[in-house]
């Protein structure tokens, strides 16, 4: 991986941008807005996409592949995420010709210009809850620009451009997030994670903690998360709101009802209003708590913001429906962490009902899996009925001895409940044989193991896939 060197100048004026791993829904988003800002754009990633495609559409150079013949001559500035590889030819040549090359980052602080911001940052739930603020804003007559980590359901784009407000969902997972000149700071959790970056969990802490003290005007934080509470005793910022189940939380929710799409009631002021949203989980009770927090401090009022926060449809891989076969639901859910994964499927056993959950787990990055192997297991065996484990996904990583998916599943209590299967067109026959009438299949990482879903359903779809079920997979009623 490459390290973002934050001290690189960015440039005054873009002409011409190359975007090395283009396709990745970040940059992507940042290609889009490069691309209506009337910039030539132009990219490389390592296989064809969906978004490939779509930014080729609206006039992108795209290219599958990195080579060195990918940078024209008229590029004067290259833009590139943390996951390629020193050795990458489309860098070393931009670095030889003496191009201005920044990280994805820079790029957006270039994009942000100094506007008015609304910083989310956190372990977990900072896609939905940045979606949740957009959506929110533009059922509130407020047309933000926005770039998020993941594309929003109902708008079908992860940013588009608007007025002043720019809302951003801000990367703590290399310390980018302390790049920005953030006016309210959204702080979701502090879970540490990453810490191949930040070294130690006191690292991971002081970076939130300064990240929220140098917000502008307020920081609004977690009430109830424990890391949360670490950094909020460290803060001194003078305008702080606080949001969760706590009792002394500014904007408090209670009544959490998990029976299929969650209910809640929020309570601010004195003033209660109940609330529904469309999409399963008690932990997105309390990502619209944070959501509705942030429209507060932006001056809107209680009911309106709620009633425009239930109108939130969800993220491209947050408990994504693909298809159903045989009776047989199969899903995507981008949890990459134990935290996550446990998040995801509470929330998909909620909905279920008297089927089964079978997870599809790709551990992401050795050195996550390295130091959570044991908490993976445990959350897999402890929510799931039943896991098909497959191999790590390295991203920015090279291998490390003995860091498998074997890792983590040897790592299971009872060893009926996982199988580790690291040939992806096994493990899809595999599970539907497991698989029955009424379950939810859930595939779970931040790699590519969303492209295992069409195995999935195929196998799911062959008469013979029915037959020899394993009688290890029987359902789990906690």
């Amino acid at each position: 991986m490459i390290r973002p060197d934050l001290s690189l100048p960015i440039p005054d004026d873009i002409t011409a941008a190359h975007f090395i791993g283009i396709g990745g829904s970040g940059m992507s988003g940042l290609a889009r807005m490069f691309l209506e800002r009337g910039i030539r754009v132009s990219g490389s990633d390592r296989a064809d996409s969906r978004g490939l495609r779509e930014l080729a559409e609206l006039g992108a150079t795209v290219y599958v592949g990195h080579d060195a013949a990918n940078l024209a001559d008229d590029v004067d500035t290259v833009v590139h995420t943390g996951a390629i590889w020193p050795e990458n030819p489309e860098f070393l040549l931009a670095k030889e010709r003496g191009l201005h090359v920044i990280h994805r980052s820079q790029a957006l602080y270039w994009l942000i210009g100094g506007r008015r911001l609304v910083s989310v940052a956190g372990a977990h739930g900072k896609t939905t809850s940045t979606g949740m603020i957009v959506t929110a804003l533009r059922d509130l007559d407020v047309d933000p620009t926005f770039v998020n980590g993941g594309v929003i359901a109902q708008l079908g784009v992860s940013s588009g451009s608007g007025h002043d407000l720019f809302v951003i969902e801000a990367d703590e997972s290399d310390g980018t997030f302390l790049l920005y000149d953030t006016s309210i700071a959204l702080i979701t959790n502090v879970d540490p994670d990453h810490l191949d970056h930040w070294g130690t969990r006191e690292a991971f802490y002081a970076a939130f903690a300064r990240f929220a003290n140098e917000a502008r005007e307020a920081v609004v934080i977690s009430s109830d998360d424990a890391g949360a509470q670490l950094v909020a005793a460290q803060l001194t910022h003078p305008h702080v709101v606080t949001f969760g189940e706590a009792e002394d939380a500014t904007v408090r929710v209670s009544g959490i009802v998990t029976d299929g799409p969650v209910s809640f009631r929020v309570t601010h002021a004195g003033t209660t209003v109940d609330a529904r949203l469309p999409i399963p989980g008690a932990h997105n009770a309390i990502n619209a708590a944070g959501a509705v927090a942030v429209l507060l401090t932006l001056g809107h009022e209680l009911e309106p913001a709620v009633r425009a926060v239930e109108g939130f449809a969800g993220t491209v891989r947050r408990f994504e429906l693909h298809g159903v076969e045989r009776g047989v639901s199969v899903f995507d859910d981008y949890a990459h962490h134990p935290t996550e994964v446990a998040a995801a499927l509470a929330a998909a056993r909620t909905v279920v009902g008297e089927g089964r959950i079978i997870a599809i787990q790709q551990p992401h990055t050795y050195s996550r899996t390295k130091d959570m192997y044991q908490e993976f297991a445990d959350v897999l065996e402890r929510y799931a009925d039943h896991t098909v484990m497959l191999d790590v996904y390295g991203a920015r990583e090279d291998p490390v001895p003995g860091v498998t998916g074997e890792l983590v599943s040897d790592a299971f209590a009872d060893p009926s409940h996982v199988h580790f299967v690291p040939d992806w067109q096994e493990a899809a026959d595999y599970t539907a044989s497991v698989a029955r009438d009424g379950d939810y299949v859930i595939t779970l990482g931040c790699g590519n193991v969303n492209l295992i879903i069409p195995q999935v359903l195929e196998a799911l779809g062959r008469p013979t896939s029915a037959s020899s079920r394993p009688s290890d997979t029987t359902s789990r009623t906690e």
